[in-house]
């Protein structure tokens, strides 16, 4: 009898524990796919939608919120549109879009949402972090000082680039722009620098032949390759390049230097016309919206050298753009050459005269790095510019048949040898100091009246002769001090060497 006078007791216990226990109504905002496009989804029924939040549909895809409207949300697709349907229903994540980041990401093949596509498993990440972010404040900024090694005689002396650096690579097709972004990184593998390489629009088989010469070299192991390629939604191309730059922005925070290349902004320029337009934003020039200038700058805006209270890392940007029949003052390139610190411009002429790289000194241009520059290139880049384009105007009046004195003949002879001098092969980023033997050989005639292939050859034993015998000069480089006029016999003496020149250079008239 006294066990039974206690279930009473027991069973309001229990009932008392069991309400404590219920679970708290969820609020879940539902919404209504009105309409589908290529790449968009209008969205009903979600009037409490952030800008830029991520949005879940039934069928498993989702997409980013690019228009606010009263009854309506214009929301970029981040998977194949085919997928969704008009009706299906929409949920919030209550999440902006973000991407992993942190040192597993080194090595791995990303889309632009940060999964991976090496098949390699899950990326290992130490956090997520919004692919937009608001650009350093001025004072979080310092002066860009220190060179950024590219590897290339054209432009390590003539359009050096510095750490912190926004400089363009602009050309035609099929001149040679992704061979320069990718000669770059693979020339930081003498450095500490990392690398991140975001291809948007590429085709796969350019993609994966990047790709193939990362690994091949080494170097994939301090890259990340970010692909949002011409198969993929407009929104993933869309996306890419911030999200790139927000994994940058992980490493320059722990003092890192981070080397992000763009390939290319065209392409991401036209994906978001496309978007744009089947949003029914006002077009203006070109068709392109009229925030298209804004869209880059907040992204170039984020790259820079940092001060120490601001992380003391740096992130370099090499943006490429596309022109069209050397197409400079067009809308795309205009707005981009206005945004960054120079541009590297490539010419179809150059590339007709099989000049690779095609770089034309006369139209490239550093507005910073000359301040970071190599202390030991600064005189020589002088002399080459000056020797360069006195050269072309002497080759367009020779044209005409003119007789030439001895004076300008000895001008042409030496200018073909010079811009011969800065041929380069794909692939074969140099170093400091035999890029200085090279052009300084050119500079005192030890190239002249050679044919193009003994040129080649001549560069190749100069290069050769570096060996152990210029360590303190190579040493004084690294250390970005000046070449003293010791330094410079010594080169010149080993070069001469090398191609048993006597003290004099050739004769010019050869």
């Amino acid at each position: 009898m006294a066990d039974e006078s206690r279930l009473p007791g027991v069973q309001g216990f229990i009932d008392l524990l069991l309400a404590s226990s219920a679970p708290s109504p969820v609020l879940d905002e539902v919404g209504t796919v009105a309409a589908v496009g290529d790449g968009i989804a209008v969205v009903a029924g979600l009037g409490r939608a952030l800008a830029d939040e991520l949005l879940v549909f039934a069928s498993g895809v989702r997409g980013v919120v690019l228009d606010l409207e009263p009854d309506r949300l214009g929301v970029v697709l981040l998977g194949p549109s085919e997928q969704v349907r008009a009706g299906e229903d929409v949920w919030r994540t209550r999440k902006v879009i973000s991407v992993p980041v942190g040192p597993g990401l080194m090595g791995r093949v990303v889309d632009a949402t940060g999964q991976p596509l090496d098949g390699k498993g899950k990326v290992t990440a130490v956090a997520e972090r919004p692919v937009e972010a608001r650009a350093p404040d001025i004072l979080s900024r310092a002066a860009v000082s220190r060179p950024l090694a590219t590897g290339l005689k054209a432009i390590d002396a003539a359009v050096p680039v510095g750490l912190g650096q926004r400089e363009l690579i602009i050309g035609d097709r099929q001149t040679g722009k992704t061979s320069i972004a990718v000669d770059t990184i693979l020339n930081q593998a003498r450095s500490e620098v990392l690398s991140i390489y975001c291809a948007i629009g590429q085709r796969g088989d350019a993609v994966a032949r990047v790709i193939e010469t990362l690994r091949a070299s080494g170097q994939m192991a301090k890259t990340i390759v970010v692909v949002a390629g011409d198969e993929s939604a407009p929104g993933l191309a869309y996306i890419a390049p911030y999200a790139a730059m927000t994994m940058a922005e992980y490493f320059a925070d722990q003092a890192q230097d981070v080397l992000v290349v763009f390939d290319d902004l065209t392409h991401h320029a036209r994906s978001y016309r496309e978007l744009s337009l089947l949003l029914r934003r006002p077009p203006g020039r070109e068709a392109f919206p009229g925030d298209i200038f804004y869209v880059h700058a907040r992204l170039l805006e984020r790259a820079g050298q940092f001060t120490p209270e601001a992380g003391g890392g740096s992130i370099t940007a090499l943006p490429v753009v596309e022109t069209q029949a050397e197409n400079l003052s067009a809308y795309i390139p205009t707005n981009l050459i206005s945004i960054t610190d120079g541009q590297i411009y490539l010419s179809p002429r150059l590339v007709r005269k099989n000049q690779f790289p095609a770089v034309d000194l006369g139209v490239s241009v550093s507005r910073v790095g000359g301040k970071a520059q190599h202390r030991a290139f600064r005189e020589v880049a002088g002399n080459l510019r000056v020797t360069l384009s006195q050269f072309e105007e002497l080759e367009d009046f020779a044209r005409f048949g003119t007789r030439l004195d001895d004076a300008t003949r000895a001008r042409l002879v030496r200018g073909a040898a010079v811009r011969a001098a800065l041929r380069q092969p794909e692939r074969d980023p140099i170093p400091a100091v035999e890029q200085l033997m090279v052009l300084l050989a050119a500079m005192d005639g030890m190239f002249d009246g050679l044919s193009e292939a003994e040129v080649v050859a001549a560069m190749e034993s100069v290069r050769a002769s570096v060996g152990d015998t210029l360590t303190r000069i190579a040493t004084r480089i690294a250390d970005n001090l000046p070449l003293d006029e010791d330094d410079r016999a010594s080169l010149l003496k080993v070069a001469r060497a090398a191609l048993s020149v006597p003290e004099h250079g050739r004769d010019a008239d050869t």
